[in-house]
């Protein structure tokens, strides 16, 4: 990848695409990607999130946030997680979710957390019957998905944990906070949890017992599973959808993604970017846009090694 003016160039053997770079919110560069400083520089002017994960989204590995990125998200997010009432109201909104046609308007943490519990040890046992592996209760080890339990356990555990590297790159190219849970608390991917909660019954559950079913119990099944079905159902999409309605609800007033404010405690916010040393007014300061540097810098392309012949 490469930059060509306001475009970012993305080149391979079969083609070379350009992508204006204002449109994109986030770039998404997966195993042997090559990227320029220059392509760089002006993603990040431009509020392109930049993510490097692995195949088809799975694993999150780095990210990178431009200053001229909105924080109108996170705001939400921190509003909705600092308040109590707010807060409840989106923990149960995200089991409105898992419980369909369930009322749970009035339900406590606790009741809630019983019927997560209920319904996910019911889906193991129904799952066991589909597939036939026996199920044993589940067993594993925080951070290291191979060191405990049977096979069955251990492929829960890597799936899951490739599925919280994709909701991990989404929630940040965003601009949201991985660490601000509603249900979760007290991790750095607290949010990440939370989310990743809300399709562990649909993708990653069924997807351990297939496997164990066909004799693949190497975590690398796993992780090649779960991107196969995350490719083939389009899922990022769906993840957007759900992190934007969860953390925008319809009474909640968005701020502006583009505003450049300062904090008051008498009247909220005020401009930003001017000088209020003085007693009659602010005097408006000298703000610059961010420097779009060279016009044009080289494109590498696909290296190949036919002969060109003599000089």
């Amino acid at each position: 990848m490469d930059r060509d003016e306001n475009a970012v160039v993305v080149i391979n053997e079969r083609e070379t695409v350009r992508v204006p770079a204002p449109m994109v919110a986030v770039m998404l560069l997966g195993p042997g990607t090559r990227i320029t400083h220059g392509a760089v520089n002006l993603l990040a002017d431009s509020g392109t999130t930049v993510c490097w994960v692995g195949e088809q989204g799975v694993r999150m590995y780095a990210a990178g946030l431009g200053p001229s990125r909105g924080a109108a998200l996170l705001n939400c997010q921190a509003w909705l997680v600092s308040r109590t009432k707010e807060r409840l109201a989106v923990a149960r909104h995200m089991y409105r979710m898992r419980f369909p046609g369930e009322d749970v308007s009035t339900a406590t943490m606790q009741q809630l957390r019983g019927r997560e519990g209920a319904r996910i040890r019911k889906l193991y046992q129904a799952e066991s019957r589909r597939s036939g592996v026996p199920w044993n209760g589940r067993v594993y080890k925080a951070g290291d998905a191979y060191a405990a339990g049977d096979d069955l356990n251990r492929l829960l555990s890597a799936a899951n944990a490739a599925l919280y590297g994709i909701f991990h790159a989404v929630i940040t190219g965003l601009g949201a906070s991985p660490g601000l849970g509603f249900v979760h608390t007290g991790l750095a991917t607290s949010f990440v949890l939370d989310i990743a909660d809300l399709y562990k019954a649909e993708y990653t559950i069924p997807l351990a017992f297939d496997l164990a079913q066909q004799g693949h119990t190497e975590e690398r099944d796993a992780r090649l599973g779960l991107r196969d079905r995350i490719a083939q159902d389009e899922l990022l999409g769906r993840i957007v959808h759900d992190v934007k309605t969860l953390l925008s609800p319809d009474d909640t007033d968005m701020p502006d993604a583009e505003v450049n404010e300062l904090w008051d405690e008498r009247v909220g916010t005020v401009q930003g970017g001017v000088n209020w040393s003085g007693t009659e007014g602010p005097a408006t300061a000298a703000v610059s846009e961010p420097g779009m540097g060279e016009e044009h810098l080289s494109i590498i392309g696909p290296e190949f090694t036919q002969d060109t012949g003599s000089p």
